[in-house]
């Protein structure tokens, strides 16, 4: 398995009657525009079931403080939804629906400390899709199902193109690390395929560090240049 992990499929699955009933009842809101306008074609739309207002239309994936988040006026009305985030134990950052209408694509990007290495990850749980869909993560195609759940390591360059003529809509949940869900993904891969990759630094970076170390002149920072000439 690569380091750090790109993605998991868990061994979890969820009713997909169920998830499509409460989808249902939230479709007549109204959903907002994905704010990466540039990021994308077509129409990208997502309603939140939790924000730090508690308003539907609050959609940004990271809260603009340490707020809590709380449940919005769609949450309140969609039963199975509580019950799937209840079956979550852990902090939620973001909490949304997001929707990619038929022939609408999302350019390759990446969200950056978003996966399990940095502490907070994403979770995709598949409620309407269709096989027309192209996920794209750092070159490898992933096939999710309706009422399956995946981790998506975000840092990594992804795409979505929906060539299909349905919707394609996904719960997404963002959350914050934690002692269940170390032992969640613990249990699909080893813990240190988690581990952040130590940046690549270039010989003259490392000539250039070493000679502002000799310069401190401190035994911290003389044991550092040992371990750059290693």
């Amino acid at each position: 398995m690569d380091k750090p992990v790109r993605y998991i499929k868990f061994p979890l699955t969820f009713d997909t009657l169920r998830l499509k009933e409460d989808l249902d009842k939230v479709l007549y809101k109204k959903w907002t525009a994905h704010y990466n306008t540039d990021n994308y074609s077509g129409n990208w739309t997502s309603v939140a079931l939790m924000s730090q207002n508690g308003k539907s239309d609050s959609i940004y994936a990271v809260p603009s403080d340490d707020g809590k988040l709380i449940a919005t006026d769609a949450l309140e009305i969609c039963d199975y939804f509580k019950e799937v985030l209840d079956r979550f134990p852990f902090e939620k950052t973001a909490v949304r629906l997001l929707q990619l209408e038929a022939g609408a694509e999302i350019k390759p990007h990446t969200d950056n400390d978003l996966g399990y290495e940095d502490g907070s990850f994403r979770l995709h749980i598949p409620i309407v899709t269709n096989s027309e869909v192209e996920f794209i993560l750092d070159g490898k195609r992933l096939e999710m199902k309706e009422g399956e759940c995946w981790y998506i390591n975000a840092n990594f360059t992804h795409s979505v193109a929906n060539r299909g003529t349905v919707n394609r809509v996904h719960l997404v949940i963002d959350g914050l690390q934690n002692d269940w869900t170390d032992e969640m993904f613990y249990k699909e891969a080893p813990k240190e395929n988690f581990d952040k990759p130590k940046p690549v630094i270039s010989d003259e970076q490392k000539q250039l560090m070493i000679a502002e170390l000799k310069r401190m002149d401190t035994p911290a920072a003389l044991q550092l240049i040992k371990e750059l000439e290693q």
